[in-house]
């Protein structure tokens, strides 16, 4: 696979006049050739201080024309990006920066406070600021570097290591799963066979850049496609897709929520809209429902990891199907494995379940969208891509094989893939298996309930009792039995919640998949969980 740095530099020769990015905060737009000019510069700027191929460069940044930018630098120079999230406390962050010891930092202004706590503990050689209130060191790097092409960037590209996403996951061990050219041209292949992309969609950009779905934007922009950035708020997104006539966005369950909320929806303008994606966790086939029939456009729904880039879509005749009521049950899956992507759902075996829709099983991938392994974690990389190779010290296998992606699912006589739960929130009642899913799918059905989040918490007699956590929508009132009653009807009397806590907001990751791991912690604080 050839260089995806060199994305903007086709571009910027085909059609140098066109809008490459617009930065919705910042109010900037760039042309292909404005924005092909930043990235070379950052690349040469780079490398004259110093960095060599494969060193890499820590991004602390919110959204913004930069941060893309130095994706598509890093590949030009042969570096490796390393974005951060900047959710995460300073102690954190420390322990990632000095996992993957860059040799470049490079920080919008705002977490100036956040990189000097970082550099009393890391040592980083480079830091480079930028913003209105930085002290311009990004800024002079690109004034003083050379705007010609780095010598060597045709050279680079297939297996080289391009990007290293640090993920949690449902651990809560960070983790540096380390994606090459290939990996994110082989994501980039499955998203445009499943989103159909066509050369006049504008894209919005919803998400932060320190995480997977960047693969969706880079792939709108090795299209030629317009992307459009902003850090989402949901009034402002309806705005942006009206103004810009956006035709295609990623949206979790939380976000089309808030965007079909918003007082006075049904007066945007939002016809340019061709296809929705959504995908961060299972949506309620309640709430899939309401999204078909508020938003002019098709869904998809894409399922996949960090470690994984994409696996599995559900198509837009699938979801026009189901709302008919052919296989309406499949609102409920993820789909069918990509286009350039199997998928199986297996035993502790590795022996493939019935595909009765039953029988539950992991879900293992392989796929060259898949990462190289995890960064200096060779134990988890061996663990989790399963006949890769064994894997060197940085935690990098020789390819192939199949990843273990954690997620216990059932797949039907199609080969639709139907998640239950991760192996980790899979609670044990009595002896008995209650998967998450399901309870959230019955108690989403209710028309009061935003979103919620059933977990597993001590239980003497029992071992675990079921718990839901329930997010009201804004000004609706309702007691715990009625949810529990509204879970019982559609579940067998065993897995049903116990009981129910009403929260604000539930805790999520930067994907926005709902962190049961921090739900569960008070109540096992000082006991073993055995799952």
């Amino acid at each position: 696979m050839a260089n995806q740095g060199l994305i903007p530099a086709k571009w910027a020769a085909l059609t140098p006049g066109g809008q490459a990015i617009y930065d919705v905060t910042a109010e900037r737009r760039l042309t292909w050739r404005q924005f092909d000019d930043l990235v070379r510069r950052l690349a040469n700027g780079l490398l004259a201080r110093g960095l060599a191929p494969g060193d890499r460069v820590a991004v602390l940044s919110r959204n913004c024309v930069e941060y893309q930018a130095l994706y598509f630098a890093a590949g030009r120079a042969g570096l490796v990006l390393q974005p951060l999230n900047w959710r995460l406390a300073a102690p954190e962050l420390a322990a990632i920066v000095a996992d993957a010891a860059p040799r470049a930092l490079v920080a919008e202004a705002e977490w100036s406070g956040v990189v000097d706590e970082l550099c009393r503990t890391v040592d980083v050689p480079h830091v480079l600021r930028f913003g209105p209130d930085g002290d311009g060191g990004l800024e002079e790097l690109v004034e003083a570097a050379s705007d010609e092409e780095p010598a060597f960037s045709a050279k680079i590209g297939d297996t080289d290591p391009f990007f290293i996403l640090y993920t949690g996951g449902t651990t809560g061990q960070a983790k540096g799963a380390l994606h090459s050219h290939r990996s994110a041209a082989a994501g980039m292949l499955n998203q445009t066979v499943a989103e159909r992309i066509v050369p006049s969609d504008v894209y919005l950009l919803t998400g932060q850049l320190f995480h997977i779905p960047v693969v969706l934007a880079m792939n709108y922009l090795k299209h030629g496609c317009p992307l459009v950035m902003m850090n989402f708020e949901a009034k402002r997104a309806l705005e942006v897709i009206e103004a810009e006539r956006v035709s295609a966005l990623l949206g979790i369950t939380t976000m089309l929520n808030w965007m079909m909320a918003v007082e006075g929806f049904e007066r945007y303008d939002l016809s340019s809209l061709r296809n929705i994606q959504y995908g961060g966790g299972p949506m309620p086939s309640a709430i899939v429902r309401q999204a078909l029939e508020a938003f002019p456009c098709t869904l998809i729904q894409g399922y996949g990891q960090t470690e994984g880039s994409t696996m599995c879509f559900l198509s837009q005749e699938d979801h026009a199907s189901a709302v008919a009521g052919v296989r309406p049950e499949r609102l409920q899956s993820c789909g069918r494995e990509g286009f350039g992507t199997q998928v199986r759902v297996v035993d502790e075996t590795g022996r493939d379940v019935p595909q009765d829709g039953r029988t539950p099983g992991q879900i293992i991938v392989r796929s060259e969208a898949n990462m190289l392994g995890y960064w200096n974690r060779p134990d988890l990389t061996a663990e989790t891509l399963r006949g890769a190779g064994t894997p060197d010290s940085r935690g990098v296998a020789a390819g192939g094989g199949w990843m273990w992606t954690g997620d216990i699912a059932t797949w039907d006589e199609d080969r639709y893939v139907y998640i239950v739960d991760r192996s980790k929130d899979m609670i044990i009642s009595g002896g008995e298996n209650i998967f998450s899913v399901q309870v959230e799918e019955a108690i989403a059905r209710h028309p009061a309930v935003l979103e919620c989040a059933v977990i597993g918490v001590p239980d003497d007699e029992w071992g675990e009792s079921v718990k839901a956590v329930v997010v009201l929508k804004s000004g609706q009132r309702v007691t715990e039995e009625e949810i529990i009653e509204q879970a019982r009807a559609h579940l067998a009397g065993y897995q049903k919640p116990k009981s129910v806590d009403f929260v604000t907001e539930l805790p999520k990751a930067p994907t926005g998949k709902i962190l049961k791991r921090e739900l569960r912690e008070p109540y096992w604080a000082g006991r073993e969980r055995d799952v």
